[in-house]
């Protein structure tokens, strides 16, 4: 990588773009082994920038600022004081709304300029996604209207309340506990109120908000912090409080633990490894079997994902919640720091690095530090054991549904946040249709964003095989391998087509994507096909929902989306298939099986001889 240009492409980009997409896929893929996404290291400097001063100092610059007992110029206030816990969270997801957090830049496909979100929400006549439009009153419709744009300035005025409104002193607090202070109870009721119905006409911003973690702390933080404030209130009401953040942290930490069961996350390790700017050329190669011919994960990228990571999201958070010892708190804190930072070292796309801050920073608050003794704040001691079944009800009803119907929740309340395990999609376009996205509201595409990139403008080649490295990221997962195979089987004339990863173009649509297919489904495309008006065969999606309980290995659910005939597929693959091939397929696509096909239509005929799909 170099400093303020990209790394040097693999093969000069005006030959790469005449190449066969599947020769395209593998020149990209292999070359992802060592170089990732090839991102010039001026840019990690600016992530660094943002996680550590804008969302970290900032941060704890307005909790002193709005507090009696955490100071700015004391680290030691830091992490013994639970409002910290509160504010930080508060001033994230403010930052993910206005999309300055996890979804900025070119690692979420903004190119320029680099903040997608506000820009978009803050517009009438852009497109927005209400999840049940159909069945919700008043919610209908995919176009953002003036009440929409009153709604999410509700939302921002919401977010800044709690953080802005002086702390309230804690009275009763068990011996041994330091000055405690909270952000009052009723500063939380706005932002219960208007992100939901946010969410109800947009659910874009609902889940850009990472509501699934956020509003759970805010809503304890209203019921618990009000019982702790009262003036009836004892010792043991603050120690729940405490109790219950803990929860929180921790389900969300075994959640996502959970979701990497199955054969998909050992294929995301990796690429991740390989995306880092830190991490020895040796290192990254270890990680595949052969970095030539061979890219599929090693024994140690299943180390790397089975015990590096599966097991300590699991059992090091299980022991966090369940200890009474202040020595095992400590180094469960430090582990769980350790574990956050490694993330955040390999800036993998789409991955939410002020989260791994937050999280990292939170596990010492809680656990490592002197403020709260685990002898007191353990869950043996929270003092009204049945309220533990709705606490845990609430926060574990996303995953568990999640995991049944992926269909019906976004892998994000599903707690699969970098499983592998996503519903994805692959665009495929003909010529000047990928142009003809510039007529949507305030959408510009990546193309034009890239050549317009400061300090280096990319020419339209090196633009475009920039792009590609997307598809090859996404193919060396499994589900990409599956995706391709649906679009070889679908389309005689795929070469001729510019292919785009949908994530990446869902960006440029709705102003925000963070790894959700659900996000640039049917119901996306139905929206841009009611404004672009396309013909049939113009713009072909092949789409794959979640792996349902991927322990069990069912079969993985795709269909296929035409942008003027709506769904004319569906039909599923086995996921032992496609992690069993390469990332481009040279022995051609995977099996697919129907089940449905739209009356009167007929895809094509493919028949695989040796390596090459003969049509």
């Amino acid at each position: 990588m170099g400093f303020i240009n990209p790394s040097p492409q693999p093969v000069p980009p005006a030959e790469f773009v005449r190449l066969p997409l599947r020769e395209r896929m593998r020149i990209l893929s292999t070359h992802w082994v060592d170089d990732g996404f090839g991102t010039p290291r001026i840019l990690h400097i600016v992530y660094i920038l943002k996680m550590l001063g804008l969302y970290l100092a900032v941060g704890l610059a307005i909790t002193a600022w709005s507090t009696d007992h955490v100071h700015l110029t004391e680290p030691g206030s830091w992490f013994d004081n639970v409002v910290v816990y509160q504010k930080l969270a508060v001033w994230l997801i403010l930052l993910e709304v206005i999309g300055l957090a996890g979804a900025f830049g070119p690692l979420c496909g903004h190119f320029a300029p680099m903040l997608g979100n506000i820009r978009f929400w803050l517009r009438p006549g852009t497109i927005r996604m209400a999840p049940w439009g159909r069945y919700v009153p008043a919610t209908g419709g995919d176009t953002r209207t003036v009440f929409d744009v009153v709604l999410f300035l509700a939302v921002l005025a919401s977010l800044v309340y709690p953080l802005v409104i002086h702390a309230e002193t804690v009275r009763f607090l068990p011996a041994g506990t330091g000055p405690q202070e909270l952000i009052p109870p009723m500063a939380f009721i706005p932002i219960l109120i208007t992100m939901p119905l946010m969410g109800l006409r947009d659910k874009v911003i609902f889940l850009a908000a990472r509501s699934e973690q956020y509003l759970p702390i805010m809503l304890f933080s209203a019921a618990f912090g009000a019982i702790a404030l009262s003036d009836g209130a004892t010792t043991a009401d603050f120690v729940n409080l405490v109790i219950v953040f803990k929860i929180i942290i921790c389900v969300v930490w075994i959640g996502a633990g959970v979701s990497k069961f199955g054969r998909h996350f050992i294929n995301v390790v990796p690429p991740m490894v390989s995306n880092s700017p830190g991490v020895p050329q040796s290192v990254k190669r270890a990680h595949y079997r052969s970095t030539s011919d061979d890219i599929r994960p090693s024994r140690l990228a299943w180390f790397m994902a089975h015990l590096g990571g599966t097991t300590v999201e699991i059992l090091i958070p299980a022991a966090l919640l369940l200890t009474t010892n202040n020595t095992i708190a400590l180094l469960g804190a430090l582990a769980m720091l350790l574990f956050h930072i490694y993330i955040t070292s390999t800036f993998p796309l789409a991955v939410p690095l002020e989260w791994n801050v937050y999280f990292g920073f939170i596990a010492i608050v809680l656990w490592g530090g002197a403020g709260f003794d685990a002898s007191i704040y353990h869950i043996w001691n929270f003092s009204h054991p049945w309220l533990l079944i709705p606490i845990f009800t609430v926060l574990c009803f996303g995953p568990v549904l999640g995991n049944l119907r992926p269909d019906l929740v976004s892998f994000l309340p599903s707690m699969r946040q970098y499983a592998g395990n996503w519903a994805s999609a692959i665009w495929a376009m003909k010529p000047g249709v990928e142009e003809r996205l510039n007529e949507l509201p305030l959408v510009e595409n990546q193309i034009d964003q890239l050549q317009r990139m400061l300090p280096t403008p990319y020419e339209r080649d090196v633009a475009d095989m920039t792009l590609q490295k997307a598809l090859a990221w996404r193919s060396m997962h499994s589900q990409g391998r599956g995706l391709f195979s649906v679009l070889y089987e679908h389309l005689d004339d795929i070469e001729s087509r510019t292919v785009r990863e949908g994530e990446f173009v869902c960006n440029t649509i709705v102003g925000w994507n963070f790894g959700d297919g659900h996000l640039h489904d049917e119901r996306l495309i139905a929206a841009i096909q009611k404004r672009l008006d396309l013909a049939p065969g113009d713009l072909v999606v092949a789409y794959c929902e979640s792996q349902a309980t991927p322990w069990r290995n069912p079969p993985q659910e795709y269909r296929v989306i035409d942008a003027a005939l709506g769904i004319v597929e569906r039909g599923n693959w086995n996921v032992s298939d496609c992690v069993n091939e390469q990332p481009w397929l040279p022995n051609g696509p995977v099996p697919l099986r129907v089940s449905w096909t739209a009356p009167g239509y007929r895809r094509q005929e493919t028949l695989t001889v040796g390596k090459d799909p003969v049509i």
